[in-house]
């Protein structure tokens, strides 16, 4: 396995990826980072994400994840995530390689895998040991990094096998149940889109149980057995998410609290403060000053 993740090092380091990690896949996504880091909040998108070098520790509600070399993080719901890079410098960075999912391509590749998903598992992400299918899978997709002119014809098939060799992995349960069609994990990802789609509406418990097909006690339970939050906590994570990418532009603390739903600029900077630890205005002019870009915190 060392191996491997010797290949994927000189792989990533090759392609020195820029702020938001994007590289010529779409899907695909990289980190370089040689210095520690302060704990950060990001919303995180449907994926995987496999340490190739580092230790990254990451809360999700009450749940504290730590990513060591060869560990592999999957998601497979959005969720606010408070994320910080523990073991990193200048000759042994922090390396990580991230894959978005691809939920068509893994409800195509279900049927094929053996392992029916059970039913008493609702989570919706963890922390594996990665499998030396799945790295030799994710090496062979940052080997076309090296030959783009082969991406368009190679990049979907090998896309495809990192997603196979996913679901035959300790990942593969909870992968199925993201695709299984009237579970709970996929009736609160229902819910989940209904909050993003209307963040500066006021929340009402009876409505999202509805979105989501289930009664009002069952939703609750759910909802936090898969995102490790209340629905509550939930809103009002993507709510002040949303208002600090207006901050990072041009909106004052005022219009961002009521472009979000917040009836008070008060309690918005009190929230504010609470979930990042510095104050709107703090907050805004330090990432205008620093180039503060958005991307995909892996």
């Amino acid at each position: 396995m060392e191996e491997i993740l010797k290949r994927m090092r000189g792989r990533v380091l090759s392609h020195a990826p820029g702020p938001d990690g994007a590289t010529a896949i779409s899907n695909l996504f990289l980190a370089v980072l040689a210095h520690r880091t302060v704990p950060t909040m990001t919303l995180c998108d449907p994926i995987i994400c496999v340490v190739v070098q580092g230790v990254k520790e990451v809360l999700i509600g009450g749940s504290v994840l730590r990513f060591e070399a060869a560990s592999c993080f999957a998601s497979t719901i959005e969720l606010p995530a408070m994320g910080c890079i523990l073991e990193a410098d200048a000759e042994r960075p922090y390396i990580a390689v991230a894959l978005i999912l691809n939920r068509d391509t893994l409800a195509s590749l279900a049927s094929e895998v053996p392992g029916p998903a059970e039913k008493g598992s609702r989570t919706g992400f963890g922390v594996e040991r990665a499998t030396t299918d799945v790295l030799e899978a994710l090496d062979a997709l940052l080997a076309l990094l090296d030959r783009p002119e082969d991406i368009g014809a190679l990049g979907p098939g090998r896309e495809r096998e990192v997603l196979y060799r996913l679901l035959q992995s300790g990942h593969g349960n909870m992968m199925r149940q993201a695709i299984l069609q009237g579970n709970g994990v996929t009736n609160i990802r229902r819910s989940v889109e209904w909050i993003r789609q209307n963040l500066g509406q006021k929340l009402r418990t009876e409505e999202l149980a509805a979105v989501a097909g289930m009664s009002v006690p069952s939703f609750h339970r759910h909802f936090k057995e898969v995102t490790s939050l209340s629905p509550l906590q939930y809103q009002k994570t993507l709510r002040l998410q949303a208002a600090r990418r207006m901050l990072v532009t041009s909106a004052d603390t005022t219009q961002a609290a009521f472009a979000v739903g917040y009836e008070s600029a008060s309690q918005f900077s009190r929230e504010y403060s609470r979930l990042f630890g510095i104050s709107p205005f703090k907050d805004a002019v330090r990432m205008r000053s620093s180039s503060y870009l958005f991307g995909y915190t892996i």
